[in-house]
């Protein structure tokens, strides 16, 4: 599984791009980083050789196509995310017709997911966590989605949003999502355990004591 770092801090970036398949910001995580938005996309796109997820905000389609082609021109691995609307599902569809990546975000059910794998998006971000919010199992989405996905050779690849903690990561491997976007937060996390934090203060020790008999 391919795992994307859902934020706009290019410190981070720098520190786990060895590990790092692709990036993807919204408005929100953008604002945050206080910079130039054009130059810090930039930026994020020279560290990562991956796809870089840029959101549209326009909300008519084609506003949407207009927005969605400077966005584009911006860097080759540009990606474009769009809300999953009757309108932008319409301007994924022009977009895809010229060659512009698309991902559509802020989707919920497994019939948004297949309404847009029609229209010719790239990517579809289903929110797993937020549906978890509302007493829903966000995982038992994707699977859905995989499912229809697989039945009939969808090429649209789900890029699981929304992460929590580290267990949202394991199991959405394991129904076998192609990728994860992952908050610094979490994937900081996926380093961890404390076994392995035991087990390597145990060998310190145990070479300290080493060390004292050889003198």
């Amino acid at each position: 599984m391919r795992l994307f770092a859902d934020t706009g801090d290019v410190n981070f970036l720098r520190k786990f791009a060895y590990l790092i398949d692709g990036v993807t910001t919204n408005p929100t995580i953008i604002a945050k980083e206080g910079r130039p938005f054009k130059e810090l996309v930039q930026e994020i796109c020279s560290i990562v050789d991956g796809p870089v997820n840029v959101e549209a905000v326009q909300k008519e389609a084609p506003a949407i196509v207009e927005e969605a082609l400077g966005l584009s021109r911006m860097h080759k691995n540009i990606v474009v995310k769009i809300a999953m609307t009757e309108e932008g599902l319409r301007a994924v569809s022009e977009l895809a017709k010229k060659g512009v990546k698309t991902n559509v975000t802020l989707v919920f059910s497994a019939n948004q997911a297949l309404l847009a794998a029609k229209a010719g998006a790239n990517y579809v971000s289903p929110f797993i966590g937020r549906l978890d919010d509302a007493g829903q199992d966000g995982l038992l989405l994707i699977e859905e989605i995989m499912d229809i996905y697989t039945n009939y050779g969808v090429e649209t690849e789900v890029i699981v949003a929304s992460v929590r903690h580290p267990l949202h990561v394991v199991a959405a491997a394991r129904i076998g999502a192609p990728i994860a976007t992952v908050p610094p937060s979490v994937f900081e996390l996926l380093f961890k355990h404390p076994l392995t934090d035991l087990g390597i203060k145990r060998f310190d020790d145990d070479w300290k004591k080493v060390q004292v008999e050889k003198r």
